[in-house]
């Protein structure tokens, strides 16, 4: 249940941020300026979600499937997010932001999961907003894991097989103990979910927008969330039922 379901007008609001290298090409540039702009793009964003109605700012930063682009490509990719852990994380936890990171750890390199766990130990009783970045992140990925995760306890006699329901499975996913979110925004005109979050955004509502993500501003999130307060959530109810 997200925040907003269980009576805080505060939302979850997850982005699938596209368009970084399409933003670039056009301009003439290497893809890594369109990165690079990317991530101004999450600074701005971030302001934003904090002085609008949002407790939970979801990212999909890396996904499984980026592993598979060119490897100096993916280098840039780590040494970017390198810089945003160093040059962000006193600030984002002097504004009460907590940082969260989904995914699969194992892949990544040593020294930014050490960055990870610092950020998460050093922000974990903060409460104005929780910034969760998806990296090495895929929805498959997570369901398969947390399978796995549930047959271990059962295995192990720490779970009895009939016990397990919809919030058992979901307390093994990567996003155990987080609300699902409200609204799901994609970038570039894509319409797709790309491996997202598969299993949280049962009842998410989607909004599609042209912008590429380093354009993405104050403005479009704004008007995102204006057009999710706009429909009605009904979760396989009819109009008119609770």
């Amino acid at each position: 249940m997200s925040d907003a379901e269980a009576g805080n007008n505060k939302l979850h609001i997850a982005i699938i941020m596209d368009g970084n290298g399409r933003w670039a090409r056009a301009r003439g540039l290497p893809r890594t300026l369109g990165h690079k702009a990317g991530i101004e793009a999450v600074r701005r964003t971030l302001r934003a979600a904090k002085a609008l109605p949002v407790s939970h700012l979801t990212l999909y930063s890396f996904s499984s499937e980026n592993w598979r682009r060119p490897a100096a490509e993916v280098g840039e990719l780590m040494q970017l997010l390198r810089l945003y852990l160093r040059s962000e994380l006193a600030s984002m936890h002097k504004e009460g932001i907590r940082v969260k990171i989904i995914g699969d750890r194992k892949a990544l390199p040593t020294d930014i999961v050490d960055l990870i766990e610092h950020a998460e130990d050093l922000t974990h009783d903060n409460t104005a907003l929780t910034l969760t970045l998806a990296l090495s992140y895929g929805g498959r990925q997570e369901i398969t894991a947390a399978a796995h995760g549930l047959a271990k306890a059962v295995e192990r006699g720490q779970l009895r097989a009939d016990a397990i329901d919809e919030h058992v499975f979901q307390s093994f996913l990567f996003t155990g103990g987080m609300p699902d979110p409200d609204l799901i925004i994609r970038t570039s005109g894509e319409k797709r979910i790309s491996n997202f979050l598969l299993w949280q955004s049962a009842y998410a509502e989607f909004v599609f927008i042209d912008t590429l993500w380093p354009d993405f501003d104050t403005e479009h999130l704004a008007a995102a969330i204006e057009e999710y307060r706009g429909r009605e959530r009904r979760y396989g109810a009819t109009c008119g039922q609770s």
